[in-house]
């Protein structure tokens, strides 16, 4: 299991650094340690109290073998989420969220299937003799547009058991579509976020790269622990099932 970090690690990844006492959210009252200089400063034990609820539960699921998918648009996380979801190895979003990824889940199928046609016809040995110049920049346009939307999520096959979020505010759509399925969310709660819309929220700052980067790798290895995890319990079941055989034999 990842390591909790320490109140001095999270303060120097400016994790306690919340926004505006003039723009906060009045839900996040007990995530809160004070107001300074007109910033509101989060409750690092929260923070930590917080943090190992998620990650413990994150582990259960991923052991269980439930998906979990990654989301974050904004500039300065959708290059981590890219970053940490393909090191943890499961799905991510990082360009703009499509309306119904969760709740009409067949027509991100529809859009899988047609980056999947171009890139069959691109990898037909007769393909330039087939298509045209102008035909073919259309299908590599379209190909980039397609790849750039569901890149990350082209092999997740059903609908996420849980997803984790890293910009709350900028995914309203995803945390309504996630509700309406019944899918918990792990995300990051800053001082602007109402905690109360999140299964597991951890108290953080989700402006700084740092806080959003320590998080994010946070959640990544322990993605990765609870698949070991899975993995040794389903080797422990064969082991078991091949000595009983063994024993049945004899």
């Amino acid at each position: 299991m990842p390591t909790i970090p320490s109140l001095e690690e999270l303060l120097k990844s400016g994790v306690h650094f919340g926004h505006k006492i003039s723009k906060w959210h009045p839900n996040a009252k007990p995530l809160i340690y004070m107001g300074r200089a007109g910033v509101h400063i989060i409750n690092l034990e929260k923070t930590q109290e917080y943090l190992k609820k998620a990650i413990d539960f994150v582990k259960e699921q991923v052991a269980n073998d439930k998906v979990l998918l990654f989301i974050g648009t904004r500039k300065h996380v959708s290059k981590l989420v890219r970053e940490h979801a393909e090191a943890a190895g499961v799905p991510y979003v990082n360009g703009r969220w499509l309306g119904g990824t969760i709740t009409n889940f067949s027509s991100i199928n529809g859009l899988v299937k047609q980056l999947e046609d171009i890139e069959q016809k691109e990898h037909d040995s007769e393909y330039e003799q087939k298509y045209n110049k102008k035909e073919r920049l259309m299908f590599s346009e379209k190909k980039t547009r397609l790849d750039k939307l569901i890149g990350g999520i082209r092999e997740m096959k059903k609908i996420p058991d849980l997803i984790f979020i890293l910009d709350v505010r900028e995914q309203m759509t995803a945390v309504r579509e996630a509700h309406k399925k019944g899918i918990k969310i792990v995300a990051l709660v800053d001082s602007n976020i109402d905690p109360s819309l999140i299964d597991y929220p951890i108290p953080a700052n989700d402006d700084s790269v740092k806080s959003v980067e320590l998080m994010a790798s946070l959640i990544s290895q322990t993605v990765n622990e609870g698949r070991k995890e899975s993995e040794e319990n389903k080797a422990k079941v064969v082991i078991e099932k091949e000595k009983e055989e063994k024993k049945e034999k004899e």
